[in-house]
């Protein structure tokens, strides 16, 4: 089965599931070599191109292709943008619900007024909540010991975090930014396209293998240095299991591996002199030299061999047939007749209760300011 037959089958799944919601979502399918000037108007350059609407505005799909993923991240659009917990169990049946494909930021103790701004600023990076009364036990299980904090849990890597203040916006969105990823990101096809937005440089660990014993300890000693530098993004990947992706590093069969590089998610990245690979003796002491003479300038300058981070997204999505999937959210599709030459336009449905919703987060910068200050 070819790939975009694969996206089909699992877009036709989703369809129906999507369509019973309380707050339905609707998937249209759009014939881009039929209506060129539609696909011309949203700079369609690749096929198939996912992307969602809400209430007219739309953005780039970058969540998983997977029926039962896909459903689970569409519901996050028409979720509230924060949702107000007052139980342990509803607690539980939040985080559940929530599933693992996006941080959850729960505010214990905090007033709604105090991260609704950035809930919908962030809303489709991430899911907000405030939970209003909890017990001794969940403090016990998120660590914390007094409230009002702020906690970002990350499902997928078994993380958390707390955050006690300053309570101030400016504060809180810097800490919500930093946590958008778990502190070591495993490298793929899907995680590569979430880093579009994200300033920072990213330190990649090249692995022989993501699943051997000397990589499983090394990543943890890399959490442990990204807890400490969380102006870098960190991430991984295993030559066995992505060797295209670990060979635009400059990476062979026959390269010293675990290898550090730091990658600007484009066309350069820096080698760290004296710091070319990693061996099992005191790993910690290895990795802290590498940052340390990446930021003390002792690096070499490379020319990243692959496509720019965005190049490549698209080129995973290339293919020969010419066809927009496009997720319609909250927004009316009317059926096109057979004379029209072009499909009709895209109502938006009259919902006052869900205006928020269709706010779009600008691109964040002040983290690379920071980073260049460094430098």
């Amino acid at each position: 089965m070819s790939q975009f037959s694969s996206y089909t089958d699992q877009l036709d799944k989703a369809a129906p599931l999507l369509a019973g919601l309380k707050k339905p979502i609707v998937v249209a399918k759009v014939d881009a070599d039929k209506y060129k000037s539609l696909a011309s108007k949203h700079d369609i350059d690749g096929y198939p191109t996912l992307k969602i609407f809400v209430h007219g505005v739309y953005t780039e799909y970058y969540g998983p292709r997977k029926a039962d993923l896909l459903v689970r991240y569409l519901t996050k659009f028409v979720a509230p943008d924060v949702t107000i917990l007052s139980s342990d169990s509803a607690i539980r049946e939040f985080i559940e619900a929530a599933g693992s494909y996006f941080p959850i930021f729960i505010g214990f103790g905090l007033n709604e007024s105090t991260i609704s701004n950035l809930a919908i600023k962030y809303k489709k990076r991430a899911w907000f909540s405030v939970a209003k009364d909890f017990s001794d036990e969940i403090m016990t299980t998120y660590d914390f010991d007094k409230a009002p904090a702020l906690a970002a849990i990350h499902l997928a890597s078994n993380e958390h975090s707390i955050f006690y203040g300053p309570l101030e916006e400016k504060f809180l969105e810097n800490y919500i930014k930093q946590n958008f990823f778990p502190l070591v990101l495993p490298l793929n096809q899907d995680t590569l396209k979430s880093l579009e937005d994200d300033p920072r440089k990213i330190v990649v660990t090249i692995l022989n293998d993501e699943g051997n014993e000397k990589s499983k300890g090394l990543l943890k000693v890399l959490k442990a240095a990204a807890s400490e530098n969380r102006d870098l993004i960190f991430g991984y990947v295993g030559f066995k299991q992505w060797e295209d992706f670990a060979e635009s590093f400059d990476v062979s069969k026959k390269t010293k591996l675990p290898k550090m590089v730091l990658w600007d998610g484009d066309e350069e990245y820096y080698l760290v002199i004296g710091s070319e690979s990693i061996d099992e003796t005191d790993m910690w002491t290895q990795v802290s030299k590498f940052l340390e003479g990446y930021r003390e300038g002792r690096v070499i300058k490379k020319r990243y061999a692959g496509s720019a981070l965005m190049d490549f997204i698209n080129s995973q999505l290339g293919g020969r047939y010419v066809l927009i999937l496009i997720f319609v959210v909250l927004v009316m599709v009317l059926i096109r007749s057979t004379n029209m030459e072009e499909p009709p336009t895209v109502g938006i449905r009259d919902q006052a209760d869900d205006a928020r919703s269709s706010t779009v987060h600008p691109q964040t910068k002040d983290l690379r300011q920071n980073e260049n200050k460094e430098d």
